[in-house]
């Protein structure tokens, strides 16, 4: 079995990427018992069929146990990817490509989609840029396909 093989069952995560579940776990715990104490003070008022505090409190309930099913799943199947290569382009790079249509030079991290954030400059290993300059080196012009409409950028460095 390859390693892209053991990759594609597991959720790609960088070591940051980790830590910032794992961040969002422990805030997401401690929401979890205020909530709890929510619920009890709207208990407490009485009639729960007409308590709107307590309808609110119930929905918050909900989107926190679903939050926490999410990252529990994240946790128990997740796998650190780290780059251990700079000639090419793979999982935890950051690389720099030129746009050849706007001539502009743009810089990503490639994380798992768990970590996307194109907007702070990580961009998931599942989208048509990233899918397109995997295994490419420096001075690679590549087409990104899989795009309303295709275009080139050349890969102009990887760290």
């Amino acid at each position: 079995m390859s390693k892209k093989d053991d990759l594609s069952n597991k959720i790609i995560l960088t070591e940051e990427g980790l830590k910032q579940v794992q961040l969002e776990r422990e805030q997401l715990l401690i929401e979890i018992e205020n909530n709890k104490v929510e619920l009890q003070e709207a208990r407490a008022q009485g009639d729960l069929s007409e308590n709107a505090e307590y309808d609110a409190a119930r929905d918050n309930q909900a989107r926190l146990d679903a939050k926490l099913k999410e990252i529990e799943a994240i946790l128990s199947n997740y796998q650190i990817i780290e780059s251990t290569r700079n000639d090419i382009v793979s999982l935890g790079n950051t690389v720099t490509i030129l746009d050849h249509d706007t001539n502009e030079e743009s810089t990503y991290k490639i994380v798992g989609s768990v970590e996307a954030d194109p907007l702070n400059g990580k961009l998931s290993n599942v989208t048509p840029l990233a899918m397109a300059i995997m295994d490419h080196k420096v001075n690679d012009v590549v087409l990104v396909e899989k795009v309303e409409e295709p275009y080139k950028v050349t890969i102009v460095k990887i760290n």
